[in-house]
């Protein structure tokens, strides 16, 4: 029996070597790309069981399983950071689950935020120290055509998201990277969007996509504030909102919205023209499109903000009045 017993824990033993030799071997092999770098999204909120499946499946991995159990045995499975990342060939299992959990790994990361404008987003580029510039000295027209974007202004076709880089890549690499994902989100809530929408196109969404955006106060009142848009186009009411105004007047803006500026005409105000401005007038994330088409079920024409983050909506003038009597008249007396 004593016998027996010696032999199996020296087999269990052996048995558990091997594994770790294996998955040693595993960690440390180069792992094998048709290209030499890759791009890959981690969403935020994505178990490690997904991102691994996911992995395997955009061809940067082998099976998911020995990944899912290198991070799991080295305790990474809950350090996964969300972002676009790139990785550049020869890597390995180790390195590349590294560059996904550690910032300070061979990755260098920048955030483009929700609702910022390509003004904001070059500047952000330019200030970051390890960015190589190809775009200075561009206007926006010749920068649209070198990052590949078909329109005069790269407004709106940049997706926001944390880009983690090598040092040295351009600011036209990152923004390439960034503009395929806005396609790649634009064109699947558009094949997802609620029937009889006022939109015509995929680039008219996007332009409400990026009002939604800089109007929204509270993420989870997105679908109610895109309702109120869709609502005014059904019925041909101007939008009348001040954030498409405020980018007609451009960087003079001082902070201040005048009675003036909703007077003046230009071709992004929106209580002077019907429809839609030219173009977007920032960059509007996942939420924000996903929400502009596929509104709430709302008849709400008006809303206006309470003062602590939320928005009261209301469906006639008269309503509308009243709140804002009550939330922001009332509150400068």
């Amino acid at each position: 029996m004593m016998r027996f017993i010696k032999r199996a824990l020296i087999a269990a033993v052996l048995a558990v070597l091997a594994a770790a030799a294996g998955l040693y071997a595993y960690a440390q092999h180069t792992l094998q790309w048709p290209a030499a770098s890759m791009t890959f999204d981690v969403r935020s909120g994505s178990s490690l069981r997904s991102v691994s499946a996911q992995l395997a499946a955009a061809g940067i991995i082998g099976r998911p399983e020995p990944f899912e159990l290198l991070a799991r045995v080295l305790g990474e499975s809950g350090r996964l950071k969300a972002g676009n990342y790139e990785f550049n060939a020869p890597l390995t299992p180790l390195e590349l689950l590294q560059q996904m959990t550690r910032g300070d790994v061979a990755q260098i990361a920048l955030t483009i935020v929700e609702g910022w404008n390509f003004a904001q987003v070059r500047k952000a580029l330019e200030a970051h120290p390890k960015i190589r510039s190809e775009l200075a000295g561009l206007g926006d027209r010749d920068a649209a055509h070198r990052i590949g974007i078909d329109a005069e202004t790269p407004e709106g076709w940049i997706y926001p998201d944390t880009y983690h880089f090598s040092d040295g890549s351009s600011d036209v690499a990152i923004l390439k990277r960034a503009h395929r994902l806005m396609q790649k989100h634009l064109a699947e809530q558009w094949q997802q969007r609620a029937a009889s929408l006022p939109l015509q196109t995929p680039y008219e969404a996007l332009i409400l996509a990026s009002i939604v955006e800089k109007e929204t106060g509270r993420a989870s009142e997105r679908p109610l504030v895109a309702a109120v848009f869709i609502n005014r186009l059904r019925i041909g009411m101007r939008l009348q909102t001040d954030p498409t105004v405020i980018y007609g007047i451009g960087p003079t803006f001082d902070g201040d919205i005048r009675k003036r500026d909703l007077l003046t005409d230009t071709p992004y105000n929106t209580y002077t023209r019907n429809g839609l401005p030219p173009t977007p007038i920032a960059m509007p994330g996942l939420e924000a499109l996903r929400a502009t088409l596929n509104p709430a079920a709302s008849d709400a024409l008006y809303f206006v903000a309470r003062g602590d983050g939320s928005s009261k909506f209301s469906r006639t003038l008269a309503e509308h009045e009243r709140a804002v009597d009550q939330y922001q008249r009332r509150g400068r007396r």
